[in-house]
């Protein structure tokens, strides 16, 4: 995967990895990826966002520890209340038509459907995984703070030729994942996972049509001429 050669380069290039190669992470061009994104914007200057990186042997034994781990109950947060909106329904249910479609499972193989969602729980083979927490006193301002961080990141992962891809379903294993990364349960909440590391290129998921809605439906522009 060839290097992005500006910002437009690798917006446009940037999509949710979900295979990737077994090619290794070096941990130099990670440790600059991850100094660089500390300039990322936040209200206040609170920097809220804290993370740890794994690989290797240390993220295997996590990865086996949440395979053999029933989600928790109750959830750390929901993401899914927007389901409640038609118009974000309808994306959800488009995005996972197009997904399936592009690895061959039918709507009615709920087997095949249910394996591949459990393949998040290894972040689809990704050799490395930065872990995404902060305080619970944290607010919305601060949540929205945190996702610019992770934008920046992942920005800056395809500057450097890596691929990404943002995890929320890892909160489902919050607790465990904080217990084994020695962070208190009681005073900060997990976010999310994001793989890190080279997609495979073969893999017929790393390719479907994404879609997004037209600006014009999205956005308004007062006042110019």
């Amino acid at each position: 995967m060839t290097q992005s050669t500006s910002v437009t380069d690798a917006v446009l290039s940037r999509r949710s990895i979900r295979a990737f190669s077994d090619k290794p992470v070096p941990l130099d061009v990670i440790r600059q990826v991850m100094d660089t994104a500390r300039w990322a914007p936040s209200g206040c200057n609170f920097q809220p966002w804290e993370g740890a990186i794994l690989t290797g042997a240390p993220l295997r034994e996590l990865q086996a520890k949440m395979a053999a781990s029933p989600p928790q109950d109750p959830k750390e947060y929901s993401w899914s209340d927007p389901e409640v909106l038609p118009e974000c329904l309808a994306r959800l249910h488009q995005v996972g038509a197009d997904m399936y479609a592009a690895l061959n499972v039918e709507r009615s193989d709920k087997a095949g459907r249910a394996d591949f969602m459990a393949r998040n729980t290894v972040s689809f083979d990704a050799p490395a995984v930065l872990m995404v927490y902060f305080p619970r006193v944290m607010g919305a301002p601060q949540w929205s703070d945190v996702g610019m961080w992770l934008q920046t990141i992942m920005l800056l992962l395809r500057e450097a030729g890596l691929d990404s891809c943002p995890q929320e379903f890892l909160s489902l294993h919050a607790r465990l994942i904080k217990e084994y990364l020695g962070v208190s349960d009681e005073s900060h909440i997990f976010f999310c996972g994001i793989a890190i590391g080279y997609r495979d290129e073969e893999d017929p998921v790393n390719h479907f049509d994404r879609k997004r809605e037209p600006l014009d439906g999205k956005v308004k522009f007062l006042g110019f001429e």
